[in-house]
């Protein structure tokens, strides 16, 4: 029979003292807080990471190719590429698919305002699955109608509400080169990316009318968008892609074109790495506490077990699998408590934010069953481990002593 086990138990269980509830209470709150906060930490950091990058992916493509000059302005140099080569570029290992835009620098002036924009051209493959998730009102541009597509145009819900526009609502746009040149566009949709960068910035039309603008013939284009099947591969398939183009051409991945944004995702797993030191820090302390309280208030029984033969370690045990007990109650309470708020916040959206500020109206969780199991095993793991310290406290106990002790 495990001796220290059965001990351990019946001081568990079946004890009647009542000095140290109150502080094994405070434990086990101390272990179920530092849990769930430690759960919700990882699940809102990833839940943000994974947004934000969706976000900025399902605009700008996780790779853009577009020509090597010093060309710095939303004036693309035009270029074009062979069937084949495309061919080659969308079979690719890592590569989901790509897809043909043009960007051009305008002037919307409607209702006696003025906004500086920029048209995204995108043609009839362009894949709208992910933006048609951002729509608030009407419609992706219809391209089954060639003429009417090159008057239709998707704007952001910020420069909507700046020029008080809405679906239906029609405008000119000035291009401004050799001579001003004008175009009347109907809006199609407003979107609402959540993306300062480009919901103040961008509009969405017929990459044949930039095509028609510029005078280019019909193959040539202002860049390509390729999506990847692995967003953690992006650096090596932007190196292979940029191993498989022409010399004239440059590749860089999406975070070479939002620096600021994946910094800032950075940042976000440092602050999260900072939370889980101190709630560990906050769980451990407790429990040292709880341990140290329940090893003096039972010194007497120390001693007689001391005087009965039993070793140092067989003592220590006792109160190690007491411990153990309190931690893995502790741990239970975490888990209901960590993982019930972040499915709440889940399904509800309860907890707003500040778009302007976040990206985000909400506050994202992302659960995921590998980091609440390692947070439940490192928890436990690292308390058994530094309560080994405290509970040599029972070594300096003397046999004699303690029985004496009251």
């Amino acid at each position: 029979m495990n001796l220290p086990l059965f001990i351990a138990k019946r001081i568990t269980f079946n004890s009647e003292r009542t000095f140290s509830k109150l502080i094994v209470r405070i434990a086990i709150l101390g272990i179920m807080l530092g849990l769930a906060v430690m759960i919700l930490s990882v699940a809102i950091v990833k839940g943000f990471k994974s947004e934000i990058r969706e976000k900025v992916r399902g605009f700008s493509g996780d790779i853009q190719i577009s020509k090597l000059d010093l060309n710095t302005s939303f004036e693309n140099s035009p270029f074009s590429v062979s069937k084949d080569t495309l061919n080659q570029l969308a079979s690719m290992p890592g590569v989901s698919y790509l897809q043909a835009f043009a960007t051009k620098p305008g002037i919307i002036n409607t209702n006696n305002e003025v906004e500086g924009v920029v048209l995204k051209g995108v043609d009839r493959s362009y894949r709208w699955e992910y933006f048609k998730n951002t729509l608030v009102a009407g419609n992706v541009i219809d391209f089954s109608d060639s003429v009417k597509a090159r008057t239709q145009i998707l704007i952001s819900k910020y420069t909507a509400d700046r020029l008080n526009l809405k679906v239906g609502d029609d405008f000119l746009m000035y291009f401004i080169e050799n001579s001003l040149r004008k175009r009347k566009f109907v809006i199609q949709g407003i979107y609402n990316l959540g993306v300062e960068e480009v919901d103040k910035t961008f509009v969405i039309g017929d990459l044949s009318l930039i095509r028609s603008l510029n005078k280019w013939n019909k193959s040539q284009v202002g860049g390509y968008e390729l999506r990847v099947d692995d967003f953690n591969q992006l650096e090596e398939t932007t190196n292979q892609i940029y191993d498989n183009i022409n010399i004239e051409l440059r590749s860089f991945s999406v975070k070479d074109y939002y620096p600021t944004i994946f910094e800032w995702l950075s940042l976000l797993d440092v602050n999260a790495q900072v939370i889980l030191v101190l709630m560990m820090a906050v769980a451990v302390i407790n429990m040292i506490s709880a341990l140290l309280i329940m090893i003096l208030e039972r010194t007497n029984m120390i001693g007689i077990l001391k005087a009965l033969g039993s070793t140092n370690w067989n003592v220590r045990k006792i109160f190690l699998y007491n411990a153990a007990y309190l931690i893995g109650f502790g741990l239970l309470l975490g888990n209901i408590l960590g993982i019930g708020l972040g499915l709440i916040q889940a399904e509800t959206h309860f907890f707003k934010l500040d778009q302007a500020s976040y990206y985000m109206s909400f506050v994202p969780v992302q659960l995921e069953i590998q980091d609440i199991l390692l947070l439940n095993a490192g928890t436990l793991i690292i308390s058994i481990l530094v309560l080994l310290i405290p509970s040599l406290l029972v070594t300096r106990i003397s046999p004699l002593k303690a029985i004496s002790f009251k």
